[in-house]
């Protein structure tokens, strides 16, 4: 019965955990994409204080995100248990780590947009769209092709969700920086994920019931 009561809670965790990094993400990208539509496209224009107040906001939700992230990515790796594959959940947490430390990169390097004049806050923004849609969202793509393989093999996600992993995954891995407002579609995935999960479903790596 406790075994049982950890497990729950456990994917309640990963459920909510995903949910709140989905929401904050996604706030955070259309906050950065509506300030600074243009991105390295438009390394000359200047940074008003509107736009100065929105990159603010977005990067002060970042590390909250960044945390959610780790919360999810434990809870899920939880649920796998000694069913888990070492090879594909070792890529599984490199690609999750590795997200979350480009993502506190491209933020860092966006700093230069609210505290530096026009020439600092090109560099800034360049190097921040750099990091988050080629670095960042490429290992994003990772993680949802090895969450999604480790469903698969498991046994444990629903068959459509597992396809829409896929695609989301190949959508990331190829579309990058060329198509904006394509960052989109990993806070959209985790999400959809987390959903799945709350209403009961079990997360990727996890075990199914079992009588006994």
């Amino acid at each position: 019965m406790e075994r049982k009561h950890k497990r729950l809670a456990t994917r309640w965790a990963a459920g909510v955990a995903g949910a709140v990094f989905a929401i904050l993400t996604a706030t955070a990208i259309v906050l950065v994409r509506v300030a600074l539509p243009s991105g390295v496209n438009d390394a000359g224009a200047t940074v008003d204080a509107g736009q100065r107040s929105a990159v603010r906001t977005a990067l002060e939700l970042i590390p909250f995100a960044g945390i959610a992230f780790l919360w999810f990515m434990g809870a899920l790796r939880e649920q796998g248990g000694e069913r888990e594959d070492k090879f594909v959940s070792t890529v599984f947490l490199g690609s999750g780590l590795v997200f979350v430390a480009t993502l506190f990169g491209a933020a860092a390097a966006a700093w230069s947009v609210i505290d530096e004049g026009a020439q600092g806050s090109s560099f800034g923004r360049d190097v921040a769209y750099a990091l988050l849609t080629t670095y960042a969202m490429r290992m994003a793509a990772v993680f949802v092709i090895t969450t999604s393989t480790i469903g698969h093999r498991l046994g444990v996600l629903p068959r459509p969700l597992t396809v829409v992993g896929y695609l989301a995954g190949l959508t990331l891995l190829v579309v990058g920086a060329s198509v904006p407002w394509s960052e989109l579609v990993f806070p959209a995935w985790v999400l959809v994920l987390s959903l799945n999960i709350l209403w009961g479903r079990h997360p990727a790596g996890s075990q199914p019931a079992t009588s006994t």
